[in-house]
């Protein structure tokens, strides 16, 4: 038995072993690419259409694949088919809408913002693109993703991570560090030279200022003039929401219902997850809610700037901070801020599918059960105003414990003569602060 049990024991190394050479496999390049069915993630851009056009020239069978994921800045989605038809790809458009919204919901509930206090956006539709273009593609046969992010930002680490845990036998490859394509394509300008030899109309365009990237949850603008510090985060021209200045000169009344920490209604109107973020993208929008610039931490070590909307997310969220308030306890609510934090974190590194993940979002289910409750508020030129907070049914803010008149008929209520001993017991631990030398009085706020 003891030989036995030995010999599995060498044997499940072994396995270990053969598991580790293959996760330390190198990158695919497109010469290897012959023979396989690649779904390539496009959105009918120069990228999208020279990517899918050399995978076909390497002898690849070549489909493309697009989420909708109720973009702002699409007027038709359908159009990123047309323009991907030139290059002989067949492109389908897999609709993401009510997965996104869903995941906006649940990021809502967690109060989950990343570095700086800002919606990451674009970090949590990943999670949602990759999980329902890979469902789409394995039914039409692939076995092989291609994304198009770059091999210096995060994007790379969310499509490839999310593929491995979804779908552990999907190759993956990254046009955008393959040597053999940086090498062909050094710019846009060989893109768009290479099209053309092949027919296809293609330009490079006046060079933008920023990019961005779209979903129904918001927007995120980065790269060119917004990575020099020096630039103003003003140079962004808004596409869901308004600078402030923009805004009417009005205050406009909002109420929000919740339930379990998630909205219900919104000025009476009783609305689905995809519902409700449209129509808080819109009254947020309109009033300059959301912008926010952020210097993020990426996950791959570097600082990165951004500047980013999401006027329904910011609307939604704040008016449910204030249920949180009312109905959490200073314990719980310490717990809530580090799952929060923890679940940004996972949200931003691409591992919202992690069982760490689950279990701090099952601790925030318990902790969001009693946020309920109605919250009334004034938007004016990108400020939130609360008017009031109602209908919370298990609102831990009692009026009478916490007014500073004296309520004779209250009996359960705080007696002023009681805290007496309270104040004592920390007299004590005071004074044996002082007289062993812990307090400082005074110190340098400025140093020389």
């Amino acid at each position: 038995m003891f030989r036995v049990a030995g010999i599995s024991k060498i044997a499940g190394k072994a396995t270990c072993l053969k598991a580790s050479v293959r996760c330390m496999s190198s990158s695919l390049t497109v010469s290897e690419l012959k023979g396989e069915t690649v779904g390539v993630c496009v959105s009918g851009g120069l990228d999208s259409r020279t990517v899918s056009s050399r995978l076909k020239d390497a002898g690849a069978t070549v489909m493309g694949f697009c989420a909708d994921l109720d973009q702002p800045d699409e007027e038709n989605i359908m159009d990123v088919k047309t323009k991907m038809a030139p290059c002989g790809v067949e492109t389908f458009i897999v609709d993401l809408k009510e997965d996104i919204a869903d995941m906006a919901f649940e990021v809502i509930k967690a109060q989950a913002r990343y570095d700086g206090g800002y919606w990451n956006t674009t970090g949590l539709a990943r999670a949602v693109t990759v999980r329902g273009v890979l469902d789409e593609m394995q039914r039409q046969g692939c076995t092989v993703l291609s994304h198009g992010a770059t091999g210096r930002g995060n994007d790379q680490i969310r499509f490839e991570r999310y593929t491995n845990v979804l779908k552990p036998g999907f190759k993956v490859y990254a046009p955008w560090r393959d040597p053999e394509l940086l090498k062909e394509f050094p710019g846009r300008r060989q893109m768009a030279d290479y099209l053309m030899s092949k027919g296809i109309e293609a330009e490079v365009g006046a060079k933008k200022r920023y990019s961005t990237d779209a979903n129904l949850a918001g927007l995120s603008h980065e790269a060119e003039d917004l990575e020099y510090l020096t630039t103003s985060s003003r140079i962004v021209e808004p596409t869901m929401t308004c600078w402030p200045e923009d805004a009417p000169d009005k205050v406009e009344k909002v109420s929000i219902t919740f339930k379990e920490g998630f909205a219900r209604t919104i000025n009476g109107k009783e609305l689905s997850p995809l519902e409700m973020m449209r129509e808080a993208n819109k009254v947020g929008g309109r009033n300059g809610l959301g912008i926010a610039n952020a210097m993020e931490n990426r996950v791959i070590g570097t600082k990165s700037r951004g500047v980013y909307e999401a006027p329904g997310m910011d609307l939604l969220g704040y008016a449910l901070s204030q249920v949180y308030q009312t109905v959490l306890d200073k314990r719980s609510t310490d717990l809530f801020t580090y799952l929060s934090r923890f679940v940004a974190g996972q949200i931003y590194d691409g591992r919202y599918f992690d069982p760490s993940t689950r279990a701090a979002l099952n601790a925030i289910d318990t902790l969001a059960s009693r946020a309920e409750g109605k919250v009334d508020v004034s938007l004016y030129k990108g400020t939130v105003f609360i008017d009031s907070i109602s209908q919370v049914p298990h609102s831990l803010y009692v009026e009478e414990f916490a007014s500073m008149e004296a309520d004779e008929g209250d009996q359960d209520g705080l007696n002023p003569s009681s805290a007496q001993g309270f104040v004592e017991v920390q007299r004590c631990e005071a004074i044996a602060l002082s007289k062993a030398g812990h307090i400082q009085a005074r110190r340098k706020i400025c140093k020389d």
